[in-house]
Protein backbone atom coordinates (compact mmCIF):
# COMPACT_ATOMS: atom_id res chain seq x y z
CA UNK A 1 0.00 0.00 0.00
CA UNK A 2 1.20 3.55 -0.78
CA UNK A 3 1.68 6.44 2.08
CA UNK A 4 0.12 9.61 2.84
CA UNK A 5 2.54 12.20 4.65
CA UNK A 6 1.40 14.84 6.74
CA UNK A 7 3.35 17.66 7.28
CA UNK A 8 2.14 19.40 10.28
CA UNK A 9 0.29 17.03 12.06
CA UNK A 10 -1.75 17.26 14.93
CA UNK A 11 -5.03 16.50 17.01
CA UNK A 12 -7.25 18.20 14.78
CA UNK A 13 -6.82 18.33 11.22
CA UNK A 14 -3.93 16.14 11.08
CA UNK A 15 -5.60 13.28 13.45
CA UNK A 16 -9.03 13.59 10.90
CA UNK A 17 -6.77 13.65 7.61
CA UNK A 18 -4.65 10.63 8.93
CA UNK A 19 -7.86 8.53 10.42
CA UNK A 20 -10.17 9.37 6.53
CA UNK A 21 -7.36 8.53 4.70
CA UNK A 22 -6.10 5.33 6.64
CA UNK A 23 -9.69 4.14 6.78
CA UNK A 24 -9.00 4.09 2.73
CA UNK A 25 -5.71 1.91 3.39
CA UNK A 26 -3.50 4.29 3.28
CA UNK A 27 -0.40 3.91 5.53
CA UNK A 28 0.16 7.12 7.47
CA UNK A 29 3.28 9.22 8.07
CA UNK A 30 2.96 11.92 10.67
CA UNK A 31 5.41 14.67 10.14
CA UNK A 32 5.74 17.69 13.31
CA UNK A 33 8.24 18.84 15.16
CA UNK A 34 7.48 16.99 18.24
CA UNK A 35 8.24 13.28 18.52
CA UNK A 36 6.00 12.86 21.15
CA UNK A 37 3.28 14.18 20.02
CA UNK A 38 3.08 12.59 16.18
CA UNK A 39 4.17 9.15 18.13
CA UNK A 40 1.22 9.26 20.72
CA UNK A 41 -0.68 10.27 17.33
CA UNK A 42 0.28 7.37 15.99
CA UNK A 43 -0.66 4.71 18.47
CA UNK A 44 -3.92 5.45 18.26
CA UNK A 45 -4.36 5.08 14.66
CA UNK A 46 -2.45 1.68 15.10
CA UNK A 47 -5.12 0.64 17.55
CA UNK A 48 -7.61 1.52 15.84
CA UNK A 49 -6.50 -0.60 12.87
CA UNK A 50 -4.20 1.39 10.99
CA UNK A 51 -0.05 1.32 10.06
CA UNK A 52 0.89 4.49 11.37
CA UNK A 53 4.42 6.08 12.29
CA UNK A 54 6.03 9.59 13.56
CA UNK A 55 8.39 11.28 12.27
CA UNK A 56 10.03 14.63 13.82
CA UNK A 57 11.63 17.33 11.62
CA UNK A 58 10.87 21.45 11.73
CA UNK A 59 9.50 22.58 8.62
CA UNK A 60 11.71 25.67 8.76
CA UNK A 61 14.83 23.20 8.19
CA UNK A 62 14.71 22.08 4.67
CA UNK A 63 16.74 18.83 5.36
CA UNK A 64 15.19 17.37 8.60
CA UNK A 65 11.82 17.77 6.94
CA UNK A 66 13.36 15.96 3.64
CA UNK A 67 14.90 13.27 6.18
CA UNK A 68 12.14 12.80 7.94
CA UNK A 69 10.19 12.25 4.25
CA UNK A 70 12.80 9.86 3.12
CA UNK A 71 12.56 7.82 6.68
CA UNK A 72 8.91 7.49 5.90
CA UNK A 73 9.47 6.37 2.40
CA UNK A 74 12.16 3.86 3.65
CA UNK A 75 9.52 2.77 6.43
CA UNK A 76 5.77 2.63 5.42
CA UNK A 77 6.39 2.98 1.26
CA UNK A 78 5.96 5.34 -1.58
CA UNK A 79 4.38 8.27 -1.01
CA UNK A 80 1.31 9.02 -2.98
CA UNK A 81 -0.30 12.19 -1.10
CA UNK A 82 1.88 14.51 0.61
CA UNK A 83 -0.56 16.63 2.47
CA UNK A 84 1.12 20.59 3.41
CA UNK A 85 -0.69 22.17 6.85
CA UNK A 86 1.42 23.05 9.04
CA UNK A 87 -0.21 25.71 11.41
CA UNK A 88 1.61 29.42 11.27
CA UNK A 89 3.21 30.32 14.38
CA UNK A 90 1.62 34.03 15.99
CA UNK A 91 5.06 35.82 15.15
CA UNK A 92 4.14 35.63 11.74
CA UNK A 93 0.94 38.02 12.35
CA UNK A 94 2.32 41.53 12.56
CA UNK A 95 1.14 44.65 11.31
CA UNK A 96 2.19 45.38 8.05
CA UNK A 97 3.61 48.64 9.12
CA UNK A 98 5.68 47.46 11.79
CA UNK A 99 7.40 43.95 9.59
CA UNK A 100 10.42 44.18 8.61
CA UNK A 101 12.27 42.11 6.49
CA UNK A 102 13.82 39.92 9.38
CA UNK A 103 9.63 39.57 10.26
CA UNK A 104 9.57 37.91 7.27
CA UNK A 105 12.07 34.68 6.96
CA UNK A 106 10.27 32.90 9.00
CA UNK A 107 7.00 32.67 6.92
CA UNK A 108 9.21 32.42 4.05
CA UNK A 109 10.80 29.48 5.02
CA UNK A 110 7.71 27.79 6.61
CA UNK A 111 5.32 28.31 4.12
CA UNK A 112 7.90 28.43 0.63
CA UNK A 113 10.95 26.39 1.63
CA UNK A 114 9.26 23.50 3.64
CA UNK A 115 6.69 23.34 0.77
CA UNK A 116 9.22 22.87 -1.87
CA UNK A 117 11.70 20.33 0.39
CA UNK A 118 8.28 18.57 0.80
CA UNK A 119 7.51 18.74 -2.86
CA UNK A 120 11.19 18.20 -4.39
CA UNK A 121 11.29 14.92 -1.90
CA UNK A 122 7.84 13.18 -2.70
CA UNK A 123 6.98 13.97 -6.25
CA UNK A 124 9.87 11.55 -7.56
CA UNK A 125 8.49 8.38 -5.91
CA UNK A 126 4.95 10.10 -7.51
CA UNK A 127 6.02 10.17 -10.88
CA UNK A 128 7.63 6.38 -10.58
CA UNK A 129 4.11 5.54 -9.25
CA UNK A 130 2.24 7.34 -12.10
CA UNK A 131 0.25 9.15 -10.00
CA UNK A 132 0.31 11.06 -6.84
CA UNK A 133 -1.61 14.08 -4.54
CA UNK A 134 0.19 17.07 -3.42
CA UNK A 135 -2.68 19.10 -0.69
CA UNK A 136 -2.02 22.51 0.28
CA UNK A 137 -3.87 23.47 3.53
CA UNK A 138 -3.83 27.65 3.90
CA UNK A 139 -6.05 29.68 5.72
CA UNK A 140 -8.03 32.94 4.30
CA UNK A 141 -5.13 35.36 3.78
CA UNK A 142 -3.72 32.91 1.24
CA UNK A 143 -6.62 34.87 -1.14
CA UNK A 144 -7.33 38.18 0.78
CA UNK A 145 -4.23 39.71 2.27
CA UNK A 146 -4.89 41.02 5.82
CA UNK A 147 -3.17 43.84 7.19
CA UNK A 148 -2.65 42.80 10.46
CA UNK A 149 -1.22 39.74 9.41
CA UNK A 150 1.57 40.16 6.67
CA UNK A 151 3.39 37.13 7.40
CA UNK A 152 1.24 35.12 6.58
CA UNK A 153 -0.36 37.20 3.95
CA UNK A 154 3.11 37.48 1.62
CA UNK A 155 4.05 34.08 2.80
CA UNK A 156 0.69 32.36 1.56
CA UNK A 157 0.57 34.22 -1.58
CA UNK A 158 4.27 32.67 -2.26
CA UNK A 159 2.84 29.28 -1.17
CA UNK A 160 0.23 29.83 -3.72
CA UNK A 161 1.28 30.57 -6.03
CA UNK A 162 3.97 27.65 -6.26
CA UNK A 163 1.06 25.16 -5.54
CA UNK A 164 -0.68 26.67 -8.93
CA UNK A 165 2.57 26.54 -10.86
CA UNK A 166 3.03 22.81 -9.75
CA UNK A 167 -0.50 22.14 -10.19
CA UNK A 168 -0.62 22.78 -14.13
CA UNK A 169 2.98 21.46 -14.65
CA UNK A 170 2.63 17.88 -12.84
CA UNK A 171 -0.91 17.48 -14.44
CA UNK A 172 0.13 15.34 -17.67
CA UNK A 173 2.47 13.29 -15.12
CA UNK A 174 -1.04 12.15 -13.22
CA UNK A 175 -0.35 14.02 -10.48
CA UNK A 176 -3.17 16.27 -9.08
CA UNK A 177 -2.15 19.59 -6.92
CA UNK A 178 -4.94 21.14 -5.10
CA UNK A 179 -4.99 24.07 -2.45
CA UNK A 180 -7.98 24.31 0.37
CA UNK A 181 -8.48 27.82 1.70
CA UNK A 182 -10.26 27.32 5.59
CA UNK A 183 -11.53 30.88 5.94
CA UNK A 184 -10.93 31.61 9.90
CA UNK A 185 -10.57 28.96 12.61
CA UNK A 186 -11.28 25.17 12.11
CA UNK A 187 -13.82 24.77 14.62
CA UNK A 188 -15.00 21.15 16.04
CA UNK A 189 -18.50 21.22 15.05
CA UNK A 190 -18.89 23.24 12.58
CA UNK A 191 -20.48 21.88 9.72
CA UNK A 192 -18.42 22.86 7.04
CA UNK A 193 -14.99 23.50 9.31
CA UNK A 194 -15.08 20.41 12.01
CA UNK A 195 -11.69 18.71 11.40
CA UNK A 196 -13.51 15.42 10.38
CA UNK A 197 -15.89 17.77 7.39
CA UNK A 198 -12.63 19.30 6.02
CA UNK A 199 -10.47 15.55 6.25
CA UNK A 200 -13.58 14.54 3.87
CA UNK A 201 -13.29 17.67 1.59
CA UNK A 202 -9.23 16.53 1.35
CA UNK A 203 -10.20 12.97 0.49
CA UNK A 204 -12.52 14.10 -2.34
CA UNK A 205 -10.17 16.82 -3.53
CA UNK A 206 -7.77 13.77 -4.06
CA UNK A 207 -10.33 11.67 -5.74
CA UNK A 208 -11.97 14.13 -7.85
CA UNK A 209 -8.58 15.63 -9.17
CA UNK A 210 -9.62 18.81 -10.97
CA UNK A 211 -9.31 22.73 -10.28
CA UNK A 212 -6.97 24.01 -8.15
CA UNK A 213 -8.19 26.03 -5.42
CA UNK A 214 -10.77 25.23 -3.26
CA UNK A 215 -12.76 26.35 -0.38
CA UNK A 216 -14.20 25.29 2.95
CA UNK A 217 -16.22 27.97 3.91
CA UNK A 218 -17.27 31.81 2.97
CA UNK A 219 -14.53 34.26 2.82
CA UNK A 220 -16.67 36.16 4.88
CA UNK A 221 -17.41 33.58 7.42
CA UNK A 222 -14.21 34.12 8.84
Amino acid sequence: MTTIAIVGAGPGLGAAVARRFGREGFDVALVSRDQGRVDALAADLVEEGMTARGFAADVRDPEALTAALDAATATLGPIEVLQYSPVPQREFMRPVLETTPADLVGPIEFSLYGPVAAVQQAVPGMRALGRGTVLFVNGGTAVVPHPDRAGTSVAFAAESAYGHLLHDTLAGDGIHVAQLIIPGAIIPGHRRKDPAALADILWGLHQDRHGYRHFADDLDAA
